[in-house]
């Protein structure tokens, strides 16, 4: 699935992802490919997404962004999620 997190300064990530888990406001969840349409508020918490190697086509900017091998973490304080077409964007605030 492609996901794209974007703050009011700056796309944070953009490319091509595995899974990514969010805290959503009725609790943590995870997306997958094909995963169905959704829009969620998020609340304070960690935004975790796995991307398939460290060599894929993929832009992380930020000092905001951890990452461990293949997994990205990202804290945030709240935002909202739509996901639709295998495509998510995240709008962190």
């Amino acid at each position: 699935m492609y996901l794209e997190i974007i703050s009011p300064e700056k796309v944070l990530f953009k490319g091509e992802v595995n899974s990514v888990s969010v805290p959503g406001a009725n609790g943590e969840f995870q997306m997958l490919n094909n995963h169905a349409a959704i829009l969620s508020t998020l609340v304070k918490g960690v935004i975790t997404f796995e991307v398939e190697n460290t060599n894929a086509n993929f832009e992380a900017k930020g000092d905001d962004i951890s990452t461990n091998g293949n997994l990205f973490s990202l804290e945030i304080k709240g935002g909202v999620l739509e996901m639709n077409d295998n495509k998510a964007i995240i709008l962190p605030s």
